[in-house]
């Protein structure tokens, strides 16, 4: 891992960002910005070690925040429901603001996701960095896949015009301990609750949080000018139907999986990690170990198979 760096997180209380940080943290000097509307998640992330700035994105306003970081890793996103202008505010511009500021910084890492590829036919259809983009329509806040697109195109313009190295890395289907779509669906299995999702079969790329923290590193030391471009996603698919029914199966019950159809909306997220894993190799933790992990830390006294 990175060691004796100066790097700037942001969103460092989020469910990614925050074992990023608390990795990182260790053998680095970490620095989180946020609006931190939560005072309590503001004291959790300073408690592992990281400083942090009170801060949005969006006013550009980054106070005394320290301009010599060394690494960026650009995890914050806006998830307006229904106001696409704040979504580009923070999601657009607070990205070329932001990497404005640490334009002197050895590489940047800017996350993006998966649901920015134009919807598939086919549920299973892996989509690579130079498949064609648009609007997810469906499953995300509506104004999400779009401002996510204008934000890359923002950190493109970003890396070329100040020669900063930059990863513009799409994020998969992100789950463990701290959440995720695995994580709510889990929730639900153990409240007796359905599991909501849009089609049958529905594929996603899922990738544990631990394989994350390990591959800020090499994805870091693949940034270039122009922008590296890279799926950030699990290196093989599952069904919500698949990591739901065992799940379940270790609680010893079964899933009640709700299927409500999304007309347009993509049918899969599946993400090529062909590229990803050129770069930092093969993930460590196979989906099943990581929904037992989950149901062993968010669950213990439901686990009935061991």
């Amino acid at each position: 891992m990175l060691s004796g760096e100066k790097i700037l997180v942001t969103g460092p209380a989020g469910r990614i960002a925050f074992g990023i940080c608390k990795t990182l943290a260790k053998n680095n000097e970490v620095w989180g910005i946020a609006r931190f509307s939560d005072p309590k998640q503001r004291d959790e992330v300073e408690a592992i070690g990281v400083k942090t700035r009170k801060m949005d994105l969006g006013d550009g306003d980054f106070g005394d925040l320290p301009r010599d970081f060394t690494y960026l890793l650009h995890i914050a996103v806006s998830l307006e429901n229904d106001s696409y202008d704040k979504a580009l505010r923070v999601n657009a511009e607070g990205t070329g603001l932001l990497l404005e500021h640490c334009r002197r910084a050895k590489a940047a890492l800017v996350m993006s996701t998966v649901s920015v590829y134009k919807p598939h036919p086919d549920p299973y259809y892996a989509f690579r960095e130079t498949d064609p983009l648009g609007d997810v329509l469906g499953g995300v806040p509506a104004p999400y896949s779009v401002t996510k697109i204008a934000e890359e195109g923002v950190a493109r313009y970003c890396a070329r015009s100040f020669n900063l190295p930059v990863t513009i890395a799409r994020m998969g289907c992100a789950y463990g301990d701290r959440g995720g779509l695995p994580t709510w669906h889990l929730d639900a299995i153990a409240a007796g609750q359905p599991v909501n999702t849009r089609w049958d079969p529905m594929p996603y790329s899922p990738i544990h949080y631990d394989d994350i923290n390990d591959q800020v590193e090499p994805l870091l030391a693949a940034a270039s000018v122009p922008a590296t471009i890279v799926n950030w996603a699990g290196d093989e698919p599952v069904t919500v139907q698949e990591w739901s029914n065992y799940m379940a199966g270790l609680m010893g019950v079964k899933a009640d999986i709700k299927v409500t159809p999304v007309p347009g909306a993509s049918t899969g997220s599946v993400g090529d990690a062909t590229k990803r894993i050129s770069i930092t190799g093969r993930g460590k933790v196979d989906w099943k170990d990581g929904c037992r992990r989950m149901v062993e830390a968010l669950y213990p006294n439901r686990l009935v198979k061991r």
